[in-house]
């Protein structure tokens, strides 16, 4: 069981703007209010997947980012640039570099990432990349780590490969609603009903998963490393 007591600096490792917010947004914003220190990292762009961002374009969605982190209460919030949708055109070594002076800076007790099984593959290399750097090596600093799920990502990844969900982070309505006007500054990320990257769909799954642990909202993680 997790101790939120023992919770004093958190990162959440992320692919893309809005992935954040999408999978462990009313967390962050839980345990900023808790009086965490709470640090994003978002590795690729998130625009050129789509075809030419020029610049005006990706310095536009990382205001939104922090407009966004600032919502959640976020301490700081740090970008890598890497292609979007194409990290695996880098060597996977690159990636965990980055991740390892992102958490030599941090020093985080817990940290968010993605879900290995998302039909993205920045997803499943990010999470690689995390796993990788935060190795526990004689003397190091043990840190926790929870995997998210993320509308529009993990509800498509292959059925033997699902989210197991282990652990419940309990959600108030303040939560939520952090969660969800966070996810409103990504003006060009989100979409209309019934799209799962919208609103409406966040507040729905944000409901559900309440339903299953009797509260008014919760996340959902599943367990890739828990140090006692």
């Amino acid at each position: 069981m997790m101790d939120m007591d023992k919770i004093h600096t958190v990162g959440a490792i992320m692919a893309h703007p809005d992935d954040e917010v999408l999978g462990c947004g009313g967390s962050l914003a839980r345990l900023s209010r808790s009086g965490a220190s709470v640090h994003i990292f978002i590795l690729a762009t998130g625009l050129t997947s789509r075809g030419p961002a020029d610049k005006a374009a990706l310095l536009a969605l990382k205001e939104q980012a922090r407009a966004a982190a600032a919502r959640l209460g976020v301490a700081t919030i740090d970008f890598a640039d890497f292609p979007d949708n194409a990290m695996d055109s880098v060597s996977l070594l690159e990636i965990v570099k980055q991740v390892e002076s992102f958490v030599a800076k941090i020093k985080p007790d817990l940290i968010f990432t993605h879900h290995s099984g998302d039909i993205n593959i920045d997803h499943d290399l990010t999470q690689r990349a995390v796993m990788t750097a935060i190795r526990t090596l004689p003397k190091s600093k043990p840190v926790e780590v929870l995997a998210c799920e993320v509308l529009s990502s993990t509800e498509f990844g292959p059925a033997n490969k699902r989210l197991q969900p282990h652990f419940y982070m309990r959600l108030t309505e303040e939560d939520m609603k952090a969660a969800i006007d966070a996810l409103i500054c990504y003006e060009g990320e989100i979409r209309d009903w019934p799209h799962p990257r919208s609103a409406q769909a966040l507040e729905h799954q944000l409901r559900l998963r309440g339903a299953e642990c009797g509260a008014d909202a919760a996340e959902v993680f599943q367990v890739l490393r828990m140090v006692r």
